[in-house]
């Protein structure tokens, strides 16, 4: 709604337009000033102690901060109908991904599957518009039965585009009049996939599936995940499997995954390596992803090796391996292959081979790379605790961290050793698990009557209790140790958590991939490596605050929320109560609903609970 002030100029500004135009120059220098008065001021109070250079520099950010806002906000504020100032993008862009024009970066030079790799250099800001969705889009189903079920309209997923799929697709999924259902009917799929999953327990000497976490294995990086049939199985055994596939303008694994309501992210390491620490995962797993693992003189082994945890697992299937030759043949006279001699050098131990699936295990003794027994990959220098798409490096790393444990050795639960590995006071990490399960407590008694009933049905005596269930991924904006998804755990909501550490802050990412929990590094002043409409719940506790420091863009920020959260998904945002004031206007402005709730705990933090609407043509 405009203010007063507002209605009273735009009615003088149409009826003496010449005059006006200076006017409004005059009263938008006149609020400025006002607004830089107030923030200069709080910000002098907050920082008497530094030298005067540094609060002149401050001084001076502050100022530039404060007019950008401004300038920003009232671009959006002003003019007739506010609902009309952002409009609605075209057809074209309904499955937009910023940072990945595959044209852009072919005429850039980029070739050999660097075309498909994010590349946000390239990428051109567009007008303000939102997103909409396909014309036969429909809300996901609830969980579980969305997991197995999708529309058809909701994916970028033609009928030609399935019927040209493998023979094992086919079986995998059953295309009907308006749904993709991932399982038959006699549960094909289904034993299929157990039976691929009891062959890799069997493998690394298990005696089922259901001792993997038994054997240190509670996170699996699914590289060319196909559409999450094996990462929807692991899940089931409470293992976090996070697929990773690299972008696909139709018939993306990773939009079709979140539409089943799966963890993944868009990622290809052709070129640069995944946003990941050294020593994230027990096990990576690649079933025919169509990577040749032995090109590049090992690159893509050297980054899997970084990624793994020692004593992880390297699953492999694939026919071309087959081919290629096997240990087996090696033992026989026949010539090692150049993945077999490559893994020697990784120190990995091949432990079994069955059929087209190999399993390679990576040693526990980090001294194994510098005795040189094995062969010449240098150690890389420094620490990669901060690693962004920094482009594959050949040196081996991980060796020299305090967080080179077995997979097999670790706790069940983060102990005081292990936070004093990762920088952390016991009782700050104690301090934050108590917040957080009061925080799900409010949160789902506060959004209750919202999320789990029929929308816009208001709920009513006969209305299930929470969570039957409408959220089935968040995206943690700004996850810190991730005290929102161990508290969620706690609760036993069965919904799955994308941790975002960004830059810019203490990096816990490690720590949070060591609790078993899915996350990334990411920079909030660029687009996040997703699809349209692919999270149920947005969060962020302090995220306002770290995008003024970062100087990203508030209103880029709010609109890329808008396009990866789904239609009549939710937003809750925490901080104090001057950027959540400043910004709730911006949410009305992109058409959410939004309300601004006092804690009642004394304090001036506030939280903002929008509430996307589903914008039909």
């Amino acid at each position: 709604m405009k203010s007063p002030l507002l209605n009273k100029l735009s009615k003088s500004f149409r009826s003496r337009p010449p005059f006006n135009g200076l006017l409004l120059c005059l009263v938008c220098v006149l609020v400025v000033i006002a607004l830089l008065g107030s923030s200069s001021s709080s910000a002098f109070n907050s920082i008497t102690s530094t030298v005067k250079a540094d609060i002149y520099t401050n001084y001076r950010k502050l100022k530039e901060q404060a007019r950008s806002d401004y300038l920003e906000l009232t671009s959006l504020s002003v003019g007739g109908n506010q609902i009309k100032d952002v409009g609605l993008c075209g057809k074209e862009r309904e499955n937009y991904v910023p940072c990945y024009n595959v044209s852009a970066n072919i005429l850039a030079g980029f070739k050999d599957g660097e075309e498909l790799d994010r590349h946000c250099e390239f990428s051109r800001k567009h007008e303000h518009c939102l997103i909409r969705p396909p014309k036969d889009y429909k809300i996901p189903l609830s969980w579980p039965a969305g997991r197995d079920v999708i529309w058809s309209g909701n994916v970028k997923l033609t009928k030609d585009q399935f019927l040209s799929s493998g023979s094992i697709m086919k079986r995998l999924m059953i295309l009907e009049e308006n749904q993709i259902a991932f399982h038959a009917q006699d549960g094909m799929m289904v034993d299929d996939v157990k039976d691929y999953s009891h062959q890799i327990a069997e493998m690394i000497g298990l005696g089922s599936d259901t001792e993997f976490l038994q054997a240190g294995v509670r996170t699996v990086l699914d590289i060319g995940c196909g559409f999450g049939s094996f990462s929807a199985h692991l899940l089931s055994l409470n293992l976090m499997a996070l697929c990773v596939a690299a972008y696909g303008s139709s018939g993306s694994q990773v939009q079709v995954a979140l539409e089943r309501g799966l963890p993944a992210v868009i990622g290809n390491f052709v070129s640069k390596q995944l946003p990941f620490p050294s020593l994230s995962y027990d096990m990576v797993h690649c079933a025919q992803c169509g990577i040749i693992w032995d090109s590049k003189d090992g690159l893509f082994l050297i980054e899997i090796d970084r990624v793994l945890k020692p004593g992880g697992y390297f699953v492999l299937t694939s026919p071309t391996t087959q081919q290629q030759g096997s240990s087996t043949s090696a033992k026989k006279g026949r010539t090692s292959t150049p993945l077999e001699e490559f893994t020697k050098k990784l120190c990995w131990s091949l432990l079994e081979q069955q059929d087209e699936t190999f399993i390679w295990r990576k040693t526990v003794d980090s001294q194994c790379y510098t005795s040189g027994k094995q062969g010449t990959i240098p150690i890389c220098k420094g620490q990669d605790m901060q690693l962004y798409y920094q482009p594959l490096a050949h040196c081996i790393s991980g060796t020299g961290s305090d967080r080179w444990v077995p997979i097999h050795s670790r706790s069940d639960s983060m102990n005081s050793t292990e936070l004093k590995v990762h920088g952390v006071h016991p009782d700050n990490f104690f301090e934050d698990s108590e917040f957080w399960k009061s925080a799900v407590r409010n949160y789902w008694s506060l959004l209750s009557p919202l999320i789990f009933s029929d929308h816009p049905k208001r709920p009513g005596d006969d209305d299930p209790l929470p969570p039957y269930n409408m959220v089935r991924n968040v995206l943690d904006m700004n996850a810190h140790y991730g005290g929102l998804n161990a508290a969620l755990l706690v609760a036993r909501k069965s919904v799955w958590v994308m941790n975002v550490v960004p830059l810019g802050v203490q990096n816990t990412l490690p720590l949070i991939l060591d609790r078993g929990f899915a996350g990334v590094l990411h920079n909030w002043c660029e687009p996040f490596p997703t699809y349209p409409r692919t999270y149920d719940l947005l969060h962020g506790n302090g995220l306002l605050s770290h995008l003024a420091s970062q100087g990203c863009s508030i209103i880029e920020v709010f609109f890329e929320m808008d396009r990866i959260l789904r239609p009549e998904g939710w937003i809750i945002l925490s901080d104090k109560l001057g950027p959540i004031e400043k910004v709730r206007m911006l949410g009305t402005q992109l058409r959410w609903e939004a309300r601004v709730i006092d804690l009642q705990d004394g304090t001036d933090q506030r939280l903002l609970v929008c509430q996307k609407p589903f914008v039909r043509r």
